[in-house]
């Protein structure tokens, strides 16, 4: 079995909910970021063996969006796309897929990754059905198909109080998590530390070539907002809690075989990963089993790693998460996470691990984790190893 090597990653711009990048498709926003990681690797497109992509809200955007990415990247016809849905995991685990085939020999260069935009996302109606008389109702297609559990019909806000009475997260604990992501955030914008993973967008209104979502805030302001899904006794806020957002995340991946004849440089190596099913009403806590997992599939303990990327869904959920791994939280998030950054469900999984990457070839750190919950009750996790 071959290796399989990240040798680049890079991402959009994350745009906030309705913001700078809301008149671009998904499909669009991945392409741009497709073409930079094959500019920077010098591999040309036909040289592609497949593209993976992940997406949530692909409801309306046509027929398979991924290949619809691939092509407006300029990738040939002859190469072949496939879309991935696995909720907030799914950019990860198309990156899993792609993996898997290259160290399998199914493939010797891919592209892997996650695209989303929610400001574009469809209200649907069931049109089809028999309606006679009065009313039809519209669905909105992201609060259905991706942000409510199928099994228990609540909000993934309800899941993410599940855990903090579950596991002792007390609000003022949340607020200062969601602080720290904030402020990790900032540092490292005004640091310049993102400016290696993201490639500048093209929009009606001009180009975009930051990030959008990261506000200025206080433990003061924080604590003033009111709860979200349990007015009552909640914790749960907005300022707790990641946002709706747009943006894409790619890998270009390629075997230990092609990495050698073509003597390109890798960044890091895909070591292991792992998924799990966990109770979808505390889907939260996902990444913990997934994370173990992937741990023994690499061959490592906890003290082995150097980074975590754990995705802030909630800082309900990243805190019980962090405190059941056992990972110091210095380790977790150096550069702030989804409460900061944004959380575009699809490209997060992706989004992630290009950060993971990038920040590990910054401090010089070996072994990485990154890690996602995934609505419905499931969590994944890859190791990688820098090069």
């Amino acid at each position: 079995m071959d290796n399989c090597y990240i040798v680049s990653a890079l991402r959009t711009p994350i745009g906030s909910f309705k913001g700078s990048l809301s008149h671009v498709s998904a499909a669009g926003l991945a392409a741009p970021v497709i073409r930079a990681l094959l500019s920077a690797a010098g591999v040309t497109h036909a040289d592609v063996s497949q593209v993976v992509i992940g997406q949530v809200l692909a409801g309306g955007d046509g027929m398979c969006p991924a290949r619809q990415a691939a092509v407006q990247a300029g990738i040939p016809y002859s190469v072949p796309a496939l879309g991935v849905s696995m909720v907030c995991g799914s950019g990860l685990r198309a990156v899993a897929v792609a993996a898997n085939d290259i160290m399998v020999g199914n493939s010797n260069i891919a592209i892997a990754g996650g695209m989303e935009s929610m400001s574009n996302s469809r209200h649907s109606l069931a049109a089809r059905k028999d309606i006679k008389f009065g009313d039809a109702v519209l669905i909105d297609s992201m609060i259905k198909d991706g942000l409510t559990d199928p099994f228990l019909g609540c909000h993934m806000g309800v899941t993410a109080e599940n855990v903090a009475r579950e596991w002792g997260v007390s609000r003022s604990e949340q607020d200062e998590f969601a602080l720290r992501s904030q402020l990790k955030c900032q540092e490292a914008t005004n640091s310049g530390f993102f400016k290696s993973e993201i490639v500048p967008v093209a929009t009606e209104l001009g180009e975009v070539d930051s990030d959008e979502h990261p506000r200025k805030s206080t433990i003061e302001k924080l604590g003033g907002l009111k709860p979200s899904f349990d007015r009552e006794s909640g914790t749960v806020t907005p300022g707790n809690a990641s946002g709706l957002n747009d943006g894409a995340a790619a890998i270009l991946l390629v075997s230990g075989a092609e990495l050698q004849r073509r003597g390109l440089t890798a960044l890091a190596r895909v070591v292991g990963w792992k998924q799990v099913g966990v109770e979808p009403g505390l889907m939260g806590v996902g990444p913990v089993g997934a994370v173990r997992g992937a741990l023994v599939n690499a061959g490592w303990s906890v003290d082995d790693v150097d980074l975590f990327e754990l995705n802030e869904a909630f800082a309900a959920q990243s805190l019980a998460v962090v405190r059941e791994i056992g990972c110091p939280e210095c380790k977790v998030n150096v550069q702030g996470g989804a409460i900061a950054l944004g959380h575009p469900i699809g490209c997060s999984g992706a989004r992630i691990l290009v950060t993971l990457v990038h920040a590990l070839v910054r401090t010089g750190g070996r072994r990485g984790v990154a890690a996602l919950c995934i609505g419905s009750g499931m969590g994944i996790a890859m190791c990688v190893e820098r090069c």
